[in-house]
């Protein structure tokens, strides 16, 4: 007699696999949008992967002329795929040569310090 821990409950596997392939899919698009951010701005990009809670991962990308932008993947795993897929070289930490690198215009300036700058409100 087989022991009940070992019986798979076919509702739980489909939901398993049909969150595998929700997953391959965010991952796959993931990776395509961090390429594309690599080709429009030179083709040499670097990372940095930082957990937001329930929300997932924020991958944080900065290209080397300093443009940077930032995506959000539905869970960490998800965000280690994408960027290994990518190829993209990814750092553990976003400080040093990293952080130098990115530069800000106008408009992060207002939004980080609108409020005491003079800059728009949040309203």
């Amino acid at each position: 007699m087989a022991d009940p821990a070992e019986v798979a409950d076919p509702a739980k596997t489909a939901d398993q696999s049909r969150r595998a392939k929700r997953d391959r899919k965010r991952t796959s698009k993931l990776a395509r949008q961090i390429e594309s951010f690599a080709k429009s701005h030179g083709g040499s990009v670097e990372g940095q992967i930082a957990y937001i809670g329930e929300r997932g991962a924020r991958v944080v990308l900065v290209a080397e002329n300093g443009d940077w932008g930032d995506l959000v993947a539905p869970s960490q795993e998800v965000a280690e795929q994408a960027v290994e897929r990518s190829g993209i070289t990814v750092h553990e930490k976003f400080d040093g040569a990293l952080a130098d690198r990115v530069r800000t215009g106008p408009y992060e300036w207002t939004r980080m310090a609108g409020s005491q700058f003079g800059g728009p409100s949040n309203d």
